[in-house]
C-alpha cells in the first residue's frame, strides 16, 4: 500500500492561531492522516513552528523576553494546543532546531554550487538608533493609499497595497518607534528563480490533478512578469539560521541569516530528521520518507496549506529542492484552501480579531468545531463563519442525527432487552435495503476522501448517519415490539451495529465522540468496515454494552448570543 507523507503549512510562532488558520491547513491535513491510518496505510504527518523572521523578534520585543525563549514558550503552547484539537502530528518540530539548521545551509550551498545563488548590493532602511538595517515589516508608518496609520513597509493591511519602504509617510522603526531612518547599502543573496523558470514550467505541468486554485496562482505567477523573480534569500537580522555554504563559512555574508521563507519549507524535511532523532531512529529512518535514492519511490506526498502560501510551495521551495541536483521527493499533490471569514469581516491575527483556538476550546469540546470547520472547508470559494450557522450545524447534524440516533437505539433497547445485544429475530428486506444504501454511500464517501474533497465527504458522512436514522423512524421498532418483539430485537441489532459502523467512519472528522461511542459499545475492532454486512454484525448477539452519556449536547440561544457578543470585538 502506498505511505503517505503528509505535511500542514507551518505556523507562524508568534502568538495562538484564529480558526480560519486552522481550517487552511492543519485540520484538513489531520483529517486526511487519520483516514489514511485507518485504512491500514503508512503514514507520516509532520507540522513544525516557523520560529525565524521579524513575526518572531516582534512577537518576542513585544513579550519582553529574548527571542529564543519567547519561540521555545510559544512552541510548547502551540502543541498543547494542538493536541487539544487532537491533530494527529508524527512529530511537531521547530524550524528553528539543529536539523533544520544543517539541512538549510546543506541545501545554500548545494544551490551555490550549481549557479543558482547570486550576491547583490541593495539598498535597505536602516535605523540609527537601533543600529540595524530593518527588514520590510520592522518598518511602519502611513500608507499614502487609504492613510492607515499602522501600514507595513511591505504592505498596507488596510487596503493590501503592496508597498516599498520608502512608499510610507512618517515612516518609524517598528522595534523602537525612532524616525530616524537612513537608506544605506548592504549586500544579500538571491536564489536565481528565474533560471528555473522552464523546469519549474514542466513540473507544474506534470501536475495534471492538482486543484484548480493550486494550479491556476502557480500559473498566474510564472506568466507574470513579477511573478517569478529572483529572491533574496538572506537578511540582516540577529535571529535565524547563520549564512554558511554547506558547513563552510560564506564571505561577505557575516552576520547574516537566512530568510524565513528559504528556511521554513525546508523544516518539513528537518523536522522528519527530528522526529527520527526523538525516537531513537537514524537517518535511514526519515530518508526512507524525502529521499527518492533511500526508498521514498513508493511515497505520496499530499501537501495543505491556505492560498497565501501556495506561490512559495509551488514555485520557490521547488526551486530550492530540484535546484539542488540532488533526489529529494517533491510534492505530489497541493490541497489548497481560500479564505475563512469571521461574522461579517476577516479574521485577523495581527488585530486579534475572531476566534482563536485556545478560545474556541474554552467554551466547547475540539469535535463541535472540528465538525463545523471541516464541513465548510472554503475549498472552493471563501467562506464564512457565523455563530448561527455554527449553532444550527451542531445542533442538527451532531445532536438530532447522529447523537439522537445513538440514545435512542442504546436507551430502547435497555428498557426493552437489557444491555446485551439481543439474538432473536431475523433481518428482513428494509434491513437488506439499508446495507445496500450504507454500501453505496460508504463507497462515494472513501471517493470523497481519497480525493480531498472534504466538504463532499462530510455531506456523505452525514447522509450515512441519516439513512440509520430513517432506518428506525420506518421500522419503529417501539412499535413492532407490542405484537412481534423477535422482530423488534432484530431491528435492534442491527441499529445498536450501526453505531461502531458509525464510529470508525466518523473518527477522522469527530476522534474523541467516535472513542466514546466504541468504549460505550464495549468495542475495540477499528478496522475499516470495507464490507458494510459483516460490519454490521461486528457486535454479535450477547454482547454487552453501556449506554452513553450524551455524545452531543446543543447549543442555546442564549450561549450563541453570549459568545457571539464576547467574540465580537478585538481579542485583548
Amino acid at each position: 500500500m502506498t505511505r503517505h507523507l503528509i505535511t500542514s503549512a507551518i505556523p507562524y510562532i508568534n502568538g495562538i492561531k484564529h480558526l480560519g488558520n486552522l481550517v487552511g491547513s492543519q485540520l484538513p491535513a489531520d483529517l486526511f492522516a487519520r483516514y489514511q491510518r485507518a485504512r491500514g496505510a503508512e503514514v507520516m504527518f509532520l507540522c513544525s513552528t516557523d520560529e525565524h523572521g521579524t513575526p518572531a523578534e516582534l512577537a518576542a520585543a513585544k513579550a519582553g523576553k529574548p527571542v529564543a525563549e519567547y519561540c521555545a514558550e510559544m512552541h510548547a503552547v502551540q502543541a498543547e494546543i494542538a493536541k487539544g484539537f487532537r491533530l494527529s502530528f508524527d512529530h511537531f518540530g521547530r524550524s528553528s532546531s539543529l536539523q533544520n539548521h544543517a539541512l538549510t545551509q546543506h541545501l545554500a550551498g548545494r544551490l551555490a554550487d550549481a549557479g543558482l545563488i547570486r550576491e547583490v548590493e541593495e539598498e535597505q532602511v536602516y535605523s540609527i538608533d537601533d543600529g540595524r538595517f530593518l527588514p520590510d515589516r520592522y518598518i511602519e508608518g502611513t500608507c499614502p493609499n487609504c492613510g492607515y496609520d499602522k501600514a507595513r513597509g511591505d504592505q498596507c493591511e488596510n487596503c493590501t497595497k503592496q508597498l516599498d519602504p520608502t512608499d510610507l509617510l512618517e515612516a518609524r522603526s517598528a522595534i523602537s518607534g525612532s524616525t530616524k531612518l537612513e537608506v544605506r547599502k548592504t549586500k544579500h543573496l538571491y536564489l536565481r528563480q528565474s533560471a528555473m523558470r522552464q523546469q519549474l514550467e514542466e513540473w507544474i505541468d506534470s501536475k495534471t490533478d492538482w486543484p484548480v486554485l493550486t494550479t491556476s496562482i502557480a500559473k498566474k505567477w510564472l506568466s507574470d512578469g513579477d511573478g517569478l523573480q529572483d529572491r533574496g534569500i538572506t537578511r540582516d537580522l540577529d535571529w535565524g539560521i547563520p549564512v554558511k555554504k554547506g558547513t563552510e563559512d560564506w564571505p561577505g555574508m557575516e552576520g547574516k541569516v537566512f530568510y524565513v521563507w528559504f528556511d521554513a519549507p525546508i523544516e518539513y524535511i528537518a523536522c522528519a530528521g527530528e522526529w527520527a532523532e526523538a525516537n531513537g531512529l537514524d537517518d535511514a529512518a526519515w530518508q526512507r520518507w524525502w529521499r527518492t535514492d533511500a526508498g521514498a519511490d513508493d511515497v505520496r506526498y499530499t501537501q495543505f496549506m491556505g492560498k497565501d502560501n501556495v506561490p512559495f510551495h509551488t514555485l520557490s521551495f521547488p526551486a530550492t529542492m530540484l535546484g539542488s541536483g540532488e533526489d529529494w521527493k517533491m510534492v505530489d499533490y497541493i490541497k489548497s484552501f481560500n479564505y475563512l471569514n469571521y461574522d461579517g469581516g476577516q479574521f485577523s491575527t495581527s488585530q486579534g480579531r475572531g476566534v482563536f483556538m485556545d478560545q474556541a476550546l474554552s467554551i466547547l469540546p475540539a469535535d463541535y468545531w472540528r465538525w463545523w470547520l471541516l464541513s465548510h472547508a472554503p475549498e472552493n470559494s471563501d467562506a464564512e463563519f457565523t455563530w448561527e450557522n455554527f449553532q444550527a450545524s451542531v445542533n442538527k447534524d451532531l445532536a438530532d442525527v447522529l447523537g439522537n440516533f445513538v440514545s435512542r437505539v442504546t436507551k430502547f433497547c435497555r428498557s426493552k432487552f437489557g444491555t446485551d445485544i439481543p439474538a432473536a429475530g431475523q433481518m428482513g428486506p428494509a434491513e437488506q435495503a439499508l446495507i445496500d444504501e450504507l454500501q453505496t454511500r460508504l463507497t462515494a464517501y472513501q471517493s470523497h476522501m481519497d480525493a480531498i474533497e472534504i466538504r463532499k465527504a462530510a455531506q456523505e458522512l452525514r447522509a450515512i448517519w441519516v439513512a440509520g436514522n430513517e432506518y428506525l423512524q420506518a421500522a419503529a421498532p417501539w412499535t413492532v415490539f407490542k405484537t412481534d418483539p423477535d422482530q423488534a430485537a432484530a431491528q435492534i441489532r442491527l441499529a445498536l451495529n450501526l453505531i461502531p459502523f458509525y464510529a470508525v467512519l466518523s473518527a477522522p472528522f469527530i476522534p474523541d465522540a467516535a472513542a466514546e461511542l466504541m468504549t460505550a459499545m464495549r468495542c475495540d475492532d477499528w478496522g475499516w468496515p470495507d464490507d458494510v454486512a459483516s460490519a454490521l454484525t461486528r457486535l454479535p448477539a450477547g454482547h454487552a454494552f453501556d449506554v452513553p452519556e450524551v455524545t452531543f449536547r446543543k447549543i442555546t440561544d442564549d450561549e450563541r448570543a453570549e459568545w457571539q457578543e464576547k467574540f465580537a470585538g478585538l481579542r485583548s
